[in-house]
């Protein structure tokens, strides 16, 4: 394993992986391969950008002549697939693009992985392919997938090709299934950017329903040491759990935020939920645990650093928020805050 192509590689995950392999192992070449749809941003690889090993593809994982270009070019032998659709409200305003990039584009990139013999072929998924957990329980590996939005749907047919590759065709994968990931680059349409950016700007938070659904909330460079350690160490035809194994309400995510940029309670608003919300993801993290691997980071400490960064760098999301942005927040939140009280 020398020559990664990193789909997807250009958001928010996807840059802060780019970045801990380059720094990590300083001989690796890795590809950015990236549509640079509104999420895709290269401000996000900036820190990289003039290392030499680095090097930057646009394309899309749909496109299998540009994909099969870019693994010849650079003499690919891992693929790392972070590239899909990844917000559920925007899978519930639009699914096509989820169906396309998760479902289509992987099969592109598993076709691919096939026809050139690549070594690793690695999935990014998600707990959401779970559903919803029940309180006393956690999801394991071996569960039942029980996706509940389109976005979640498209991610758990992706990781059933996945496997359909490692039993039909003996291709080497791997598949890991992330909990919530905060952390720099995040597009601030998820939760955490948006309600820290939102804070910043002293505009109310909407928090959805009665804000006591859990969710694990992991830093994201957490994340990215565990799908190192499954990429080097992994059983090949495995998936793995990667979260921190400690759940939270909403609501004391929003307390943590709010306090780490001083600002007041007053900006929550509780707003209309959304259809089929999840109330409770929580992952059974011992089989990553049994290779070594422990998050860093409390999910207090993840919030609270994530909240800091984007108070430190308005440069990177202001511009963000001036353009599509706009548009995507007022048909997401419009109508739910005027009936609210807020703005």
């Amino acid at each position: 394993m020398k020559n990664l192509l990193v789909t997807g590689g250009a958001g928010f995950i996807g840059s802060n992986f780019v970045i801990y392999m380059l720094d990590k192992y300083p001989e690796y070449n890795i590809v950015v391969y990236d549509k640079l749809t509104y999420a895709g941003n290269l401000d996000n690889l900036l820190e990289v950008s003039d290392n030499p090993h680095y090097h930057f593809v646009k394309g899309d994982i749909c496109d299998a002549a540009t994909v099969a270009q870019a693994i010849q070019q650079y003499d690919i032998d891992t693929i790392v697939n972070f590239a899909a659709e990844t917000h559920v409200d925007r899978s519930i305003m639009d699914p096509d693009a989820f169906i396309q990039t998760s479902v289509y584009g992987t099969y592109v990139l598993l076709e691919a992985a096939k026809q050139f013999g690549l070594e690793r072929y690695h999935q990014i998924s998600t707990d959401e392919v779970y559903g919803h957990i029940p309180h006393g329980q956690s999801s394991k590996e071996t569960d039942k997938l029980d996706p509940r939005s389109p976005y979640a749907a498209s991610k758990a047919s992706a990781d059933l090709m996945v496997n359909a590759y490692f039993v039909t065709y003996g291709l080497p994968v791997t598949i890991t299934r992330g909990s919530n990931n905060i952390g720099p680059y995040q597009y601030p349409e998820k939760v955490v950017p948006l309600f820290s950016t939102n804070a910043i700007d002293g505009l109310p938070l909407p928090v959805y329903g009665d804000g006591r659904q859990m969710r694990e909330y992991q830093y994201v460079l957490d994340h990215c040491e565990a799908i190192d350690l499954v990429l080097h160490k992994g059983v090949l035809g495995e998936a793995y759990n990667i979260g921190t194994g400690v759940e939270m309400e909403n609501m004391r995510m929003v307390e943590i935020l709010l306090d780490a940029l001083d600002a007041p309670r007053s900006l929550i608003r509780h707003v209309e939920d959304r259809p089929g919300h999840d109330r409770r993801y929580s992952l059974d993290i011992a089989k990553i645990r049994a290779l070594g691997w422990e998050p860093r980071h409390t999910a207090e400490e993840a919030i609270h650093q994530t909240a800091q960064w984007y108070q430190a760098n308005e440069w990177w999301w202001r511009k963000i928020k001036s353009g599509e942005f706009k548009a995507y927040y007022q048909a997401q939140y419009g109508k739910r805050l005027a009936e609210s009280g807020g703005q």
